[in-house]
C-alpha cells in the first residue's frame, strides 16, 4: 500500500473504532435495562417465571429479525442488572468490554473483588473473549492478590502504583516445555512466544531485549530480559532460574539495578524494578531476604502449567484470613 493512503487508512479505522465501542455500549445498555425491567417485575410478583418464556415466544414471533433474545438470554440479562445494580461505580466500564465478556466474567467469578477486577482488566487490556477466558483459568486474580505481599518491604510502602501490577506467580503453559530444561531454553521459549509472554504480564510491558549487556568497570553482565512498563514508568529487569530461589540472588539483582539506574534510566523515569522468576521458593527464605532489602524487587516463581484454581483461592483465603487476626 503506498505511503500517501496511509492516513485516509488510519482515519477509517479510527472511526469504525469508535463505532463499535458506541454500539456496543448501547447493546450493553440495553441489556441492562432489559434485565432491570424483567427484575423489577418478578421482585413485584408482577411477573412469573413462566412469562419470561413467553416473552423470549413473543419477541420469536412477532420481531422475527431480532437476535440473541432467547428466554436463557433473557434471564442472562436480568442476572448481569442483579449482579451489578448495587455497584454504580462500575457502570461505565460494563458497557467498555463485550457482551461475551461480561458474560464471562459473571459466570465464572465468585465474589464482587473479582468480577471488579476483571472487568477493569478486560477494558485496560482490551481482551477477546479466548483471552479473557484464559487469564481466568489461569487464575490472575488471585495470583495478582497474593502478589502483592511478596515485594520488598519498603518498595511496596514508598510505590503504591505497583499494586495489581505483579503477581505472586507467572503461568507459561504456552512454553511446552519438557523437563529437564535450562535457563537458556526458557528464556529462548519466552522471546520466541513474546506475544502470550505479554498477554501474561500485562499489556504495558514493552519489551527491550534479551541478555541486555550492561558494563560495570572493565566487566560484562547480561540481565536475561530487559522490559520497559509504561504505567510506572521504569525499565523492568527479569531474571530467570530454573531452581529453587537462593538469598544470593537478590545481591546480584540489585546489582543490575544500580547499573540500570546510573547508566540506563533516564532522569524522567521511575528507579528500575527488579523480578527474580524462579522455579519454585520457600516462603520463609523470601521473607528473610527481602526483609531488609531496600531495594524494589520481587520474588515470583513460574509455572509450565495452568495452575489449580482451588488451591489458588485457598491460598488468597487463608492469606485474608492471616490480615483478619
Amino acid at each position: 500500500m503506498e505511503q500517501r493512503f496511509h492516513e485516509i487508512i488510519r482515519l477509517i479505522n479510527q472511526s469504525r473504532n469508535k463505532a463499535i465501542k458506541v454500539i456496543n455500549a448501547e447493546l450493553i445498555n440495553l441489556y441492562w435495562n432489559i434485565g432491570k425491567h424483567i427484575s423489577n417485575k418478578i421482585e413485584r410478583s408482577e411477573w412469573g417465571e413462566s412469562v419470561v418464556t413467553e416473552l423470549a415466544k413473543y419477541i420469536q414471533n412477532n420481531e422475527p429479525q431480532l437476535k440473541g433474545f432467547s428466554d436463557k438470554n433473557l434471564w442472562r440479562m436480568k442476572r448481569f442488572y442483579d449482579v451489578y445494580k448495587g455497584f454504580p461505580k462500575l457502570s461505565t466500564v460494563l458497557r467498555e468490554i463485550s457482551w461475551s465478556n461480561n458474560l464471562t466474567i459473571i459466570s465464572r467469578c465468585k465474589t464482587h473483588e473479582e468480577r471488579e477486577f476483571y472487568v477493569k482488566l478486560s477494558k485496560q487490556e482490551n481482551y477477546s473473549f479466548r483471552m479473557l477466558d484464559r487469564q481466568i483459568s489461569a487464575g490472575v486474580f488471585e495470583r495478582t492478590m497474593i502478589g502483592n505481599n511478596n515485594i520488598s518491604s519498603l518498595f511496596k510502602e514508598s510505590n503504591q502504583s505497583i499494586k495489581n501490577t505483579f503477581k505472586d506467580s507467572y503461568i507459561f503453559d504456552f512454553l511446552n516445555l519438557s523437563e529437564p530444561y535450562t535457563e537458556n531454553d526458557l528464556q529462548k521459549g519466552l522471546v520466541k512466544q513474546m506475544k502470550s509472554f505479554i498477554l501474561e504480564l500485562g499489556r504495558d510491558f514493552i519489551f527491550i531485549s534479551e541478555e541486555y549487556k550492561l558494563q560495570v568497570g572493565n566487566s560484562d553482565f547480561f540481565v536475561d530480559l530487559l522490559f520497559y512498563h509504561r504505567g510506572l514508568q521504569c525499565l523492568v529487569a527479569f531474571e530467570l532460574k530454573t531452581g529453587n530461589f537462593k538469598p544470593e540472588y537478590i545481591g546480584q539483582i540489585n546489582f543490575y539495578l544500580e547499573a540500570l539506574d546510573r547508566y540506563v534510566k533516564r532522569e524522567n523515569e521511575n528507579p528500575s524494578i527488579g523480578i527474580l522468576l524462579c522455579k519454585d521458593r520457600d516462603q520463609d527464605v523470601v521473607e528473610y531476604a527481602l526483609s531488609r532489602s531496600l531495594s524494589p524487587t520481587m520474588v515470583a516463581e513460574y509455572k509450565i502449567q495452568l495452575p489449580d484454581k482451588k488451591l489458588l483461592q485457598q491460598k488468597l483465603h487463608e492469606l485474608f484470613d492471616e490480615k483478619s487476626v
